[in-house]
């Protein structure tokens, strides 16, 4: 399996110079090159190469940088028509779907420059690399990493490297090919129900709550819009460092359950089974109110993190629809609108089993990961767009991320 590690690069002013200039120079190009393909109707990776290859290595880029810029922007282009393809930019003649067919892709002069062994050499136990750039090959640059990452590197490393520049930092994002361990048979499934109030309720009655981390969100909003509406220099300088700091909060939180949900789960011999949740942004409508809570919800990273950490330990994993887990009751299988009481409590209307609400969605996305690993189902990650055109929830219900069912009541 595929994992990234991260290390940051601790050029010299000289070097972090040549690494700017080149990062501009590859960007440049991928965006004169973006403008002919979209301009000429090709995107393919040959027909780009075919018009372009002398022109990009007349800009100053080496052979493998040329290759590389090649390929970023066929890659684009891929993922544009994909989106178009699966209805992610809205119908045809809407305008967002329009902007984005009448305009080439752009690229940002700092954007992220894949590099191959032929471009960047890699002296991990020195802890330096050797870079290409366009004022030449540097070598001796040094890097600082974790012990962790540095056997990763040391041991694992194939594939590809990013050069990044973000907020004043370089660093390099390596590939690493990790031997996935042998997937064993579960005894059961641990169910797992996510949403924004609770960020993830498994089926054994663990809660990870949210509270702190959307209390932090809802401060980070407030400081965002008092520091825009000032306006002064200061105020920019205090939004600028205030980037990402609410997303790097909810990736840590992100790492922390899903590594205690996989450990739970292999220490008892059981499977994982949570909600393919792909599409649900495109789905719902909600009061204005509620949109910023749902669009900041990190339910795929979550999902992401959960998977590869299983894979990595053996536990088998299973994405199971959805639909109608929060109004089912997990003892006799009634579903009722009407069953779910708040965004906290359930309590059937057929046979009066209460319990918490999430805990009950937890249970029945158990019996439905189980039931699908008996009927010969294999373990997997959810594939991108499904569901879509599914109802959507009732917004008041948005606390428990209620799960949109494809006909009937919702769930």
């Amino acid at each position: 399996m595929k994992i990234v590690v991260q290390v940051r690069l601790m050029p010299t002013p000289e070097v972090a110079s040549a690494l700017e200039c080149t990062l501009r120079a590859a960007n440049d190009a991928a965006n004169w090159l973006s403008g002919q393909a979209h301009e000429r109707g090709e995107f393919s990776r040959k027909a780009l190469q075919g018009f372009a290859y002398r022109d990009l290595k007349d800009r100053g880029l080496s052979a493998q940088p040329a290759l590389h810029v090649l390929r970023k922007v066929a890659d684009a282009y891929t993922t544009l028509r994909a989106n178009i393809r699966n209805g992610n930019l809205g119908k045809g003649g809407s305008k967002r779907r329009a902007k984005a067919e009448a305009q080439p892709i752009g690229f940002r002069p700092a954007a992220a420059q894949p590099y191959d062994d032929r471009c960047l050499s890699w002296r991990v136990d020195e802890r330096t690399v050797s870079i290409w750039t366009t004022a030449g090959r540097i070598r001796g640059v040094r890097f600082i990493c974790s012990e962790q990452a540095r056997k990763l590197l040391s041991d694992h490393r194939k594939g590809e490297t990013d050069l990044v520049h973000r907020d004043g930092m370089w660093f390099l994002i390596a590939t690493c090919e990790v031997p996935e361990a042998e997937q064993y048979e579960p005894a059961d499934f641990l169910g797992v129900d996510l949403g924004i109030v609770n960020i993830a309720t498994t089926s054994d009655g663990k809660i990870h709550a949210g509270r702190k981390l959307n209390r932090y969100r809802k401060r980070q909003l407030a400081l965002r819009a008092k520091l825009q509406k000032k306006g002064t220099r200061s105020a920019k300088r205090v939004l600028k460092r205030q980037r990402r700091k609410e997303q790097r909060k909810a990736t840590e939180a992100n790492h922390i359950i899903s590594k205690r949900i996989v450990i739970e789960a292999e220490r008892t011999g059981r499977g994982i089974g949570m909600e393919d949740l792909a599409g649900i942004r495109t789905r719902v409508r909600l009061r204005k109110p509620q949109r910023v809570a749902l669009h900041s919800w990190a339910f795929a990273q979550l999902g992401q993190f959960v998977e590869y950490k299983a894979r990595r330990a053996g536990v088998p994993m299973l994405f199971v629809d959805p639909a109608y887990t929060s109004r089912m009751c997990a003892e006799c299988g009634c579903t009722d609108k009407l069953n779910r009481v708040s965004q906290g409590r359930f309590a059937c209307r057929s046979c009066g089993f209460v319990d918490h609400a999430d805990r009950n969605a937890s249970r029945n996305i158990r019996a439905r990961a189980w039931q699908l690993w008996r009927s010969g189902a294999e373990s997997h990650a959810p594939a991108p767009a499904q569901g879509a055109g599914r109802r959507r929830p009732p917004s008041s219900q948005l606390g428990s991320t209620s799960k949109p069912g494809p006909s009937g009541p919702g769930s």
